[in-house]
Order: C-alpha cells, then sequence, then structure tokens
C-alpha cells in the first residue's frame, strides 16, 4: 500500500456533474421558476451548460435588474424541486473512499448555494470532511489553499481554472459540459472519462 507523506493528502471536488446528476432537480427547479415568473426558459438548454453560478444563467432569461432577485428565489425554492430527483453520478461514493483508504481528506468546493449543496450530500449520503459553496472558477482557489487541497477534481473548465490558482493538480472528468479537448486546453492535468477510473488513477498517484 501506497506510504503517503506526514500531511495527509487532501482532494477537492467540484460537485454538479463531478459528483452528482443533479440535470433532473435543475431542470425541475427552473421549470417551476418559469411558471411562477411568467419567464421563458429553455429548461434543457439550461442543464446543457451547468457550472457557473444561477445568476449567469438567469442573465439569459431576465433583465439584468431582476436577477439578483430571481437567483435569490431560484435558490428558495431549489430544495422543494431540486433535491429529490438528483443522483450520485457513478464512482462518487467509491471515489471518497479510495481517498480516506489512503489517510486522506476530503472537500467540496461548488458554485452551488451551500446549504442547497448540503441539502444533496446529505439525500445522497456522501459524506466530505468539508464543504464549500458559492464558489466559482478561480474564486475556489480561496478554499482549496485554505485546506491545503493538492487536486482538485471538476467537469468544467471553471474548475480547472480553480485548481490552477491554487496550485493544485487538475483532474478533469467528461461527465458534465465540457469534453477532453476543451478540459486540457484550459490546462487540465490529467483527463477521466467518470469518476469510475479515479480510484485506480489515485493509487497510482499516491503510489
Amino acid at each position: 500500500m501506497a506510504v503517503m507523506a506526514s500531511h495527509a493528502l487532501t482532494v477537492g471536488f467540484d460537485l454538479d456533474m463531478t459528483l452528482i446528476d443533479s440535470r433532473p432537480g435543475i431542470k425541475a427547479a427552473y421549470l417551476a421558476l418559469s411558471a411562477e415568473t411568467g419567464a421563458v426558459i429553455d429548461a434543457d438548454l439550461v442543464v446543457s451548460r451547468l457550472g457557473p453560478p444561477p445568476e449567469d444563467e438567469l442573465a439569459n432569461w431576465f433583465p439584468a435588474a431582476e436577477v439578483a432577485a430571481v437567483a435569490d428565489r431560484y435558490r428558495e425554492i431549489y430544495p422543494t424541486y431540486g433535491i429529490a430527483p438528483t443522483l450520485a453520478l457513478p464512482g462518487a461514493r467509491e471515489s471518497l473512499d479510495a481517498i480516506r483508504e489512503l489517510g486522506g481528506r476530503t472537500m467540496v468546493v461548488t458554485a452551488k448555494h451551500e446549504p442547497n449543496a448540503k441539502l444533496h450530500l446529505t439525500h445522497l449520503g456522501i459524506e466530505p470532511d468539508v464543504l464549500v459553496g458559492g464558489l466559482w472558477a478561480e474564486a475556489k482557489a480561496e478554499a482549496l489553499r485554505e485546506h491545503g487541497a493538492g487536486v482538485y477534481v471538476g467537469d468544467h473548465t471553471g474548475d480547472v481554472r480553480g485548481a490552477r490558482a491554487a496550485g493544485a493538480l487538475s483532474v478533469g472528468v467528461t461527465t458534465g459540459p465540457c469534453d477532453a479537448e476543451e478540459l486540457r486546453s484550459a490546462g487540465a492535468d490529467v483527463i477521466l472519462s467518470s469518476l469510475t477510473e479515479f480510484p485506480a488513477w489515485l493509487n497510482g498517484y499516491a503510489a
């Protein structure tokens, strides 16, 4: 078994489309928001490009002056629609287990509203050591540096940028909107097709 350095390995993960497939829940929340506000929202298009905070997406469907208030409302109704339909992606739990088996620590750093992220993790029985919400792209580096993450795993070029800004190894997974070429061009050090490949990769990396 690989012997880790005296400081524990800390691995960070993005949430949406990295650990969980939140498309059904997010789609349901956007449809409810559309029904409530009367705004026309293409929810299928929305879930094809997950990653940035909802303000970025809502700016496509609402006047600029309304975006902040609508984003607050989205976060408010999200638990009603977004949690139950969302599933863990294949390999998610096994990846966290693999880190723990090496004596490492796990964290989730996501742009999602932290209370809603926590609801997802609790619902699915995924228990990272640390959860930090409300951070996108380079801003994720704040939390990664604070907790000493040496690796950050994500599905979006914004996750790659966050890892690089933190000086962490960037592991890209192609389970989200960005393909291998996009992730590599953004600077990802490692590309996996999904988290099912992560435990074997980790063991090689740790060795």
